[in-house]
């Protein structure tokens, strides 16, 4: 399954309401425009000062037909209003708009009055691979330099997200730079543990988990079986786990930019879906992202 079939996998469900924090953003505007027209939302309910979001709407040629308002006087305000939102069962996706991510998230995982349910939150990259069909890749965007126990709560993340989506019992792959466990390289010994918790069911959803692989080894059966490698998971992933940010940040910029591939941003670990783009991602990622994030709610 590729985007265009999770997208039209959604027709004929119920549609969700989308809270967007801060919508000053035509681009996010117009995929919230989309996903309403597809008939992904409902209603779209947007945070901060109604002039500038109805300003930028104009700029992007984005009519507001099926968007609530919610005045917010600034970015952390709105923030704050649309967590509020969520929190109250008055929607049920969460976007980010044109504010911080740090701005958002502190929002979410606030003591008090946040929406977080994990101890951990963390990042999930969609890709259509060039098959046509979805592999998440975490964390490429929020967790710097996990340990183990944070890099296996990223995993269990991922492989709820996966089974939220259609993808059962996924196959996540361990990345690290080789695969053979060597005691000086910590990443090779975190793989070699998550392997064997995956092995004795310590992950909350059933998955097939092996590692260490390179991504090479991960991706392409034809590359493990040239190295003699065994593998439950080789060539057949459904969840890359990367060791930390850079390795992440490098290979998803490396897909989406050298790659072409359809990509779709979502950070898990919150009693919702949270869309989390770049404003340089593609209306079409965007879009998927939106989608993606309607999905896991009908599957979960």
């Amino acid at each position: 399954m590729g985007f265009a079939q999770l997208r039209e996998s959604l027709q004929g469900r119920p549609g969700k309401t989308l809270v967007l924090a801060w919508g000053l953003d035509g681009g996010v505007l117009k995929a919230c425009r989309q996903a309403l027209d597809h008939n992904f939302l409902e209603e779209v309910i947007v945070t901060g000062p109604p002039d500038q979001v109805e300003e930028a709407a104009r700029e992007a040629q984005v009519s507001l037909e099926g968007f609530t308002m919610h005045a917010a006087s600034n970015p952390a305000a709105g923030a704050a209003e649309a967590v509020r939102l969520i929190r109250e069962g008055k929607g049920q996706v969460l976007m980010k708009g044109h504010l911080n991510t740090s701005v958002i998230l502190r929002a979410v995982v606030n003591k008090e009055t946040g929406i977080r349910a994990q101890a951990l939150l963390s990042h999930i990259t969609v890709v259509e691979l060039p098959s046509r069909r979805l592999a998440l890749l975490t964390d490429a965007a929020m967790n710097i330099k996990p340990d183990l126990q944070q890099k296996a709560q990223i995993l269990d993340n991922a492989i709820s997200f996966a089974w939220s989506i259609g993808l059962e019992n996924p196959k996540a792959a361990v990345l690290a730079s080789v695969e053979t466990v060597n005691p000086q390289m910590q990443d090779t010994l975190d793989a070699a543990a998550l392997t064997l918790m995956g092995a004795r069911n310590q992950f909350s959803r059933p998955a097939v988990v092996d590692g260490p692989l390179a991504f090479d080894n991960a991706y392409s059966k034809e590359a493990a079986a040239q190295k003699g490698i065994s593998s439950p998971v080789a060539g057949q992933a459904d969840i890359f786990l990367v060791p930390e940010i850079t390795a992440g940040n490098v290979l998803y910029k490396s897909l989406v930019y050298v790659g072409g591939l359809a990509v779709a941003g979502i950070v898990s670990g919150a009693t919702c879906p949270i869309v989390l783009t770049s404003r340089a991602d593609s209306s079409e990622s965007k879009l998927n992202s939106i989608a993606v994030a309607c999905l896991a709610l009908s599957g979960s």
